[in-house]
């Protein structure tokens, strides 16, 4: 059985889903890392790699794939949960 594959939106390589952090956008509209990478709401993929988290801001590339536009004080708090998660 293959398994699945995402694409990081700030690199734009495509690797399997569990080398991959999940970034969700809830229904309330909060933007958070998803450390099961099941909970409910508009999922992004990126890398373990706060160069990738950087890209993805800069290019829009987390609006995009997100469909909001995220604040940078929310961006800050991804780069900060990710270092935790690494």
């Amino acid at each position: 059985m293959q398994k699945p594959m995402r694409r990081c939106v700030g690199c734009g390589e495509s690797k399997e889903k569990a080398l991959l952090v999940r970034v969700v956008r809830d229904a309330e509209g909060n933007i958070h890392i998803d450390p099961t990478g099941r909970a409910n709401g508009r999922g992004a993929y990126i890398c373990r790699d706060e160069k990738c988290l950087e890209k993805a801001i800069k290019k829009k590339g987390l609006d995009k794939t997100l469909k909001v536009t995220v604040p940078e004080e929310v961006a800050a708090e991804l780069k900060k949960e990710l270092m935790e998660n690494e």
